[in-house]
Formats: C-alpha cells, sequence, structure tokens
C-alpha cells in the first residue's frame, strides 16, 4: 500500500507552524507496515488543492489529509475530497450534538458557521473526535482511500490512536500484526550507530531496522510482521541479542520513555534522591528532571553556581583549585558532584561544568564539558566531554549525557 499525506493550510507555507502532524503520521503508519512515498502541503485555495488530490489518487493508494474541517470558508477539504469522488457531504448527527453540547455547557451562542464542522462526506466512515468538534472520516474510491483528519495534534493524535489505526488495518489486504520494539539510545550519533549496524540493515525483510535521531538521542524500531505477535516477537528478538550485543553500553531504555523519564521512574522505584550543581547548563538539568511528573519524590534540589564566587561561597570550592585547575576542571567538577550530594542529603550529586561557547574561557575550548556523578557508597566519577555545536547543543547535551552517566552508576550499586 503506497501511502500519501497532505496537509491543507496556507498557515503552513508561511512557516507560522511546524508539519508535526506528517512526521507523527508516518511513523505510525510504518508501525504497521504503510510505506509513505510523499509528503505534500498545499494551500487553503480549492483549485490547488484539487489538482493535488487528482495527481495524489494517480499515483498512491491512501491519501491522509490534515486540516480543513474547521468552520471557517478557508476549511476546504472535505468540500473539495467531496467534489473529487463526485458525491455531497450529509450532517453526522453524533458529531453535531457534540458541538452544540460544547456551546450549551458553556452558556455560549452558537454561530452557524460551527454546523459546518458536523458535516461529512455521504457514505463515508466517521472518526468520533473526542477533543474537538470537527470528526474525521475515510473513504475509499476509485483504488483510493481518503482519511480526512482535524489538524490541530491534540485532536489528531488520539482520533489516531483509537479509531484511525484500526480502519487502516483492516485495509491491509493479508491482516498481518506489525509488532515494534524501540531500543534507545545516549552518547553514540545516528551516522556512527547506523555505521555500527549496516550489514544487519542492509539486508533486513523482516524484521525492519530504522534508527532516527531527536532532540540529541537517537532511537532504533524494530518492527515485524507476522500473524500473532508472539510470532512477530520470536522474529525481533534474536536481532534486538545482536544489536544488543554490538551497542549495549548506549542503550539506557526500551520503549518510548526519554531518558529524563526513565532515571527518575528508576530514582523512584529505588526511593532514592539526587541533586544538582550547575554550571554551563545553567539550571537545564534539573529542569529536564522537574518536568516529570512526580519528580519532587526524588529531586530535593540544586544551585547553578555561574560563577566562581558562587561555587566557593556555597559549594566549597576552593579558591586554590578554582585558580589552578579552573572552574572547567575534573577537580572542580568532583568537588561540585560531592558537595551538593552533601549539602542537600541525597543519594546522588550531579554536576556540570564546561565551557558552552561561544568564546573559549580559562584558555579552554568551546565544548569541553566535565560531569561529576557521587553517589552513596560509590568512589565519584568524572567524565570529560568534547561537544561539537552551537551554545543550545553544548548545554542540552551536557545535560542528558549526566543524566546517562548517573543512570549507568545507578546499576552499579
Amino acid at each position: 500500500m503506497r501511502a500519501e499525506i497532505i496537509a491543507v493550510g496556507t498557515e503552513l507555507l508561511l512557516g507560522q507552524i511546524a508539519n508535526t502532524n506528517a512526521q507523527y503520521l508516518s511513523q505510525k503508519l510504518a508501525e504497521i507496515g504503510i510505506g509513505v512515498y510523499f509528503h505534500t502541503v498545499v494551500g487553503d485555495n480549492t483549485e490547488r488543492l484539487l489538482q493535488t488530490i487528482r495527481h495524489a489518487a494517480s499515483r498512491s493508494d491512501l491519501i491522509i489529509f490534515t486540516g480543513g474541517l474547521g468552520p471557517t470558508q478557508d476549511d476546504l477539504t472535505k468540500e473539495t475530497v467531496a467534489a473529487h469522488i463526485g458525491v455531497g457531504l450529509e450532517t453526522n448527527q453524533p458529531a453535531m450534538a457534540t458541538i452544540e453540547a460544547f456551546f450549551t455547557q458553556r452558556n455560549m451562542v452558537m454561530t452557524e458557521n460551527n454546523r459546518k464542522q458536523a458535516l461529512v462526506i455521504e457514505g463515508s466512515h466517521v472518526f468520533a473526535n473526542d477533543f474537538g468538534m470537527a470528526p474525521g472520516m475515510g473513504i475509499s474510491h476509485a483504488g483510493s482511500t481518503f482519511v480526512l483528519l482535524p489538524g490541530p495534534p491534540s485532536e489528531l493524535y488520539p482520533m489516531v490512536e483509537r479509531y484511525v489505526m484500526p480502519y487502516l488495518t483492516q485495509l491491509l489486504p493479508d491482516k498481518q500484526v506489525f509488532h515494534s520494539r524501540v531500543l534507545r539510545f545516549y552518547g553514540i550519533g545516528e551516522s556512527a550507530l547506523e555505521a555500527q549496524l549496516l550489514d544487519l540493515i542492509e539486508k533486513q525483510e523482516n524484521p525492519t531496522i530504522a534508527p532516527y535521531a531527536k532532540e540529541f538521542e537517537v532511537t532504533l524500531r524494530i518492527t515485524a510482521r507476522a500473524a500473532t505477535i508472539e510470532e512477530a516477537e520470536a522474529l525481533i528478538l534474536p536481532v534486538e541479542q545482536e544489536i544488543r550485543g554490538r551497542l549495549g553500553q548506549y542503550i539506557y531504555a526500551t520503549g518510548e520513555s526519554s531518558l529524563h523519564e526513565v532515571w527518575v521512574e528508576e530514582l523512584k522505584r529505588r526511593q532514592e534522591t539526587v541533586a544538582c550543581a550547575e554550571s554551563c547548563t545553567g539550571g537545564s538539568l534539573a529542569s529536564l528532571i522537574t518536568m516529570v511528573p512526580g519528580s519532587s519524590a526524588v529531586y530535593n534540589g540544586g544551585i547553578v553556581c555561574y560563577t566562581n564566587e558562587v561555587k566557593h561561597r556555597f559549594l566549597d570550592v576552593p579558591e586554590e583549585v578554582l585558580q589552578t585547575d579552573g572552574a572547567v576542571s575534573e577537580k572542580t567538577a568532583l568537588i561540585l558532584a560531592e558537595n551538593v550530594r552533601e549539602k542537600f542529603g541525597t543519594t546522588y550529586g550531579l554536576s556540570v561544568t564546561g565551557v558552552a561557547g561561544p568564546d573559549p574561557s580559562e584558555g579552554k575550548p568551546v565544548g569541553l564539558v566535565y560531569i561529576g556523578i557521587a553517589a552513596e557508597g560509590l568512589l565519584t566519577v568524572v567524565k570529560e566531554l568534547r561537544l561539537a555545536g552551537k551554545r543550545h547543543a553544548i548545554v542540552k547535551r551536557a545535560a542528558k549525557y549526566a543524566l546517562f552517566y548517573a543512570l549507568q552508576m545507578q546499576k552499579e550499586r
């Protein structure tokens, strides 16, 4: 099945919003073995949209539209798709009831144009919108299946998960199960990871191996198709074992959890705590930790020790060390980690000190970073990093490296 995704909206062409829906949909379709061959963006213009639909129908089996289902005059998607198919629109009564209830519950007057959102293509399969007003729909015509989805991700994502994926699975000719295992890596780049696994990637058939980078991490998705989930798991297992044998030191988790989520959940499970002393990261490490719900159970606090004075006054780094070794040094990172752990009474103390740029500091190059990890009952470890990139990238990568190294140490306790 050849799929194409068409995003409708002039705001996308103007760069006012990013087309994250296409990325999400491509990933979801890959999970069930549907390949996406084209991404298209078209503005709110009936003639150009109609031309786009005709072209897509000539080359794709599945065409998914995002956006253009709202109440305003420039919301043209369902009207234009209906015109292409040669049918009309009809009111979907459950959707109409939802829209009316929305305004009634808020004691608001519903304008007439909102009724437009309850219109669907005649004869289509309707997808309920549990988080908005305009329903989605799917309909097949002349060898192509058209799926229309709302634009807001908060509406589109749950609609896809609950209703669209089962609908699409029923369209697949072999009715096979597609099952995936996700491995999450840190400390290795996408190109280096691919080079280590190139022979497996080149000969892949079933299961398939797909690496991709996101937010300075690398994720590897292994997907197998089989008659049952158990059979798919059996196909995935030897491939996963081979990958772990080659790159296991970089794997920090399986599944969809991010590095900071994994770290916080493991701290909670072990009933352990952490405190941070941050120089070049300026609080980014603490921000990653505290964005996880329930992190208050494990994060006692921290100090952004951006200046030498703060390092000395609040974290007891001797002036002699700051003058001889420097703020950006192995010794300073070690003292910061140990002292922040002691002062906050935590299981772990993490420190980050380095040169984020854009200019060198203390005669040391941009990208030089030291991470200290002090743990109760273990010798303090300091890691030296040489990070490339702009200031923002160095800061974010340094903060995540601190979490990665802390997670590694945690496994030793």
